[in-house]
């Protein structure tokens, strides 16, 4: 059996292996208490945390069809309890006992909320699993509030560009997905890559023609991928 010694320097002990070198450190205070970290439960008072998400009317047909895709990730990822309320039409989120993360909630509540902006679930799954993702919403008016008429639709068409090679440039460009439906634009990604991504679209309803926007974002993500 090999011999174990007790080695004092300052107030810290340790005890010493004699064969094998190993130290193992020794509490300071063997009476004082050791408790486990709180659960969500607890920091909240053990009240449960509720979320409520608004359903536009044209936005219950995919929710309808994507429930399954949606539910999963938040109860079982997430263990948070999620319902759709008829009456209010809203989707309603609750923590449970079982629920570990404390930013749960809020990540279940923002990845519902994309589903319903616009973004593909494959997208929108990606606010559960990363902390640096954010959503940004504006629209086109935001930006000029000239356009009317014939040259609001000019401007959506920048945007899109032919069969939405502008738009998907400018994702790929930037690591970001972007949604236009109508003059409402939506941007999810994080932080750093939405301002590039919002400055480009915005270039772009102000005037600007694709191949300088182009250049623009080539020489901006050059240098980004130099720094990183």
């Amino acid at each position: 059996m090999p011999k174990v010694t007790k080695r004092t320097e300052g107030k810290g002990d340790a005890m010493v292996n004699t064969e094998t070198g190993e130290e193992t450190e020794m509490a300071d205070d063997p009476l004082r208490p050791v408790f486990a970290p709180l659960g969500v439960q607890e920091m909240s008072g053990k009240k449960c945390e509720y979320r409520k998400v608004n359903v536009p009317q044209h936005r219950f047909t995919p929710l309808k069809e994507h429930w399954m895709a949606l539910y999963e990730p938040v109860t079982k990822q997430m263990k948070i309890d999620m319902r759709m309320n008829l009456k209010t039409k809203k989707v309603e989120l609750k923590t449970t006992q079982a629920t570990e993360d404390e930013g749960a909630l809020q990540k279940s509540a923002d990845f519902v909320q994309a589903f319903l902006l616009g973004f593909e679930v494959q997208d929108a799954v990606a606010l559960l699993r990363l902390d640096d993702l954010y959503l940004e919403c504006f629209e086109i008016k935001d930006v000029k509030q000239t356009l009317k008429g014939e040259h609001m639709s000019r401007g959506i068409g920048r945007l899109a560009g032919k069969s939405g090679k502008t738009k998907f440039t400018i994702e790929n460009a930037t690591r970001t997905r972007i949604v236009i439906a109508d003059q409402h634009i939506r941007i999810l990604g994080s932080f750093q890559n939405i301002k590039i991504a919002r400055d480009a679209l915005c270039n772009l309803i102000l005037g600007s023609p694709p191949g300088k926007v182009y250049s623009r974002l080539r020489s901006i993500t050059a240098r980004l991928s130099e720094r990183f």
